[in-house]
């Protein structure tokens, strides 16, 4: 039969040229419509959204080409137009409305419009509660899903398992193709995998530890330690503040942790109490979220860049100059002051005024707010609010050993929840040359 009529025969469902179905050609018709209900069940659902275009339209063209080449080899007509119907629609309807698997929740997709900030008394939102939801797979590259942690502006906490070793890690996953485009999505990409780059290579215990990273199906994901317990910002609010021994015994360990990033050439840039994980029955601090960290030895470091969490960002890096470990200590100083007080040292209504106040007021004495703390503890918090980096604290080892130094006057209660701390690190030759200071020093929080 020419190729030609066999071409018209399949296109005109068989009612030219054909005067009947066989029996074999109306088995491998249910074949077909088997096959493509098997695929728009099963395989469909499972597949990015560009994946089930492309191998939609292949499978199509595979049963049309198939079906040309049969009945111009061996005369033998098979109605494929009804699966290849039905892949066409199946396929659309898949992608207009996306129904998860049963029992299950999607993914995170496009985020929603990033919102306007707001009040700075308010501006710091609360961390997501932690769900019991099972994500729409059960894989993420060789670590098996559970359930869903908690969801953010650009992705999703996942609670999943090791097969290789058995042990429980935390999945955080962005949906990169999803969220940006063009130049934006290379940017997004390099700054999701640059904060494994950056969190893998600290070793520290009270920094949360990176196991793996890698990109699924254009989901891209890191694996790392599971921790237990809850972040700071509960413990913020005036009703639920810790006892002053507990927070300058954490706020000392986050300094120490610090100052061991910062000898290895990395700033956190987004210190704040929702990024520190605490479990008080088993005194464990972890400091998390490396996300916006630069390497600040790297070429990729640019000044003007303003990231992080406006209420806690230092001065210079509200301005958009480059920071170095400093502006960690300063924004670690706006966190004890809230862990101190249950509010924060600069509150506007705009972020215009919010930014002024950074750059030019100074913080209150935290004894205005709270008449029972001592003295050296507001000077130690003036100190780490201090406007000029070259006057501020210079070095975590130095702000935690003076909190340690004020949590002994606290005793009994100090020793009764505290631990033994790792020797310190030894510093790099960048830090050594940061401005020092002498505990004779005057303690204070004048503007520039």
């Amino acid at each position: 039969m020419p190729a030609s009529q066999a071409f018209f025969i399949v296109l005109t469902g068989g009612l030219a040229g054909s005067s009947g179905a066989s029996a074999a050609s109306i088995a491998l018709a249910l074949l077909a419509l088997a096959f493509a209900a098997a695929y728009l069940a099963y395989a469909l659902p499972r597949l990015a959204p560009r994946q089930a275009a492309v191998l939609s339209t292949a499978v199509a063209l595979a049963a049309l080409a198939t079906s040309w080449l049969l009945l111009a080899t061996a005369s033998l007509w098979w109605p494929v137009w009804p699966a290849v119907v039905a892949i066409a629609f199946g396929h659309l309807g898949q992608r207009l409305v996306r129904v998860p698997a049963r029992g299950a929740v999607k993914l995170p997709q496009r985020a929603a419009p990033k919102p306007v900030p707001k009040p700075a008394a308010t501006s710091e939102s609360k961390p997501p509660a932690r769900t019991t939801q099972s994500p729409d797979r059960a894989q993420l590259g060789r670590y098996r899903i559970d359930r869903q942690l908690g969801r953010g502006a650009m992705g999703a906490v996942y609670l999943g398992q090791d097969p290789k070793i058995g042990r429980p890690v935390a999945i955080k996953t962005m949906a990169l193709t999803q969220e940006f485009d063009g130049a934006e999505l290379a940017e997004a990409r390099a700054r999701f995998f640059r904060e494994a780059e950056t969190a893998g290579r600290l070793q520290h215990r009270d920094i949360v530890t990176i196991f793996d990273a890698g990109e699924d199906q254009d989901l891209a994901y890191i694996a790392m330690e599971f921790l237990k317990g809850n972040d700071l910002q509960r413990y913020t609010q005036g009703a639920h503040l810790l006892p002053v021994p507990v927070v300058l015994r954490i706020v000392a360990r986050v300094g120490e942790a610090l100052a061991y990033a910062h000898s290895q050439g990395v700033v956190h840039r987004d210190i704040k109490p929702a990024n520190v994980m605490v479990e008080l029955p088993t005194d464990t601090v972890k400091v998390t979220d490396f996300g916006i960290a630069r390497i600040t030895d790297s070429s990729r470091t640019r000044t003007g860049m303003v990231l992080g969490t406006p209420s806690y960002m230092s001065p210079e890096q509200m301005a958009g100059r480059r920071v170095d470990g400093r502006s960690d200590l300063y924004s670690l100083g706006v966190m004890l002051f809230q862990l101190l007080t249950g509010r924060l040292p600069h509150q506007a209504d705009s972020m215009a005024k919010l930014m002024y106040q950074i750059a030019n007021d100074p913080a209150p004495d935290i004894r205005t707010l709270r008449a029972d703390l001592p003295e050296p503890l507001a000077n130690v918090v003036a100190l780490a609010l201090e406007k000029r980096p070259e006057v501020r604290y210079a070095d975590g080892h130095q702000l935690a050993a003076d909190l340690r130094t004020i949590a002994s006057a606290y005793a009994p209660l100090a020793d009764a929840a505290g631990t033994p701390e790792a020797p310190p690190p030894p510093e790099s030759d960048g830090f050594a040359a940061t401005v020092k200071f002498s505990r004779d020093d005057p303690r204070h929080n004048s503007g520039p």
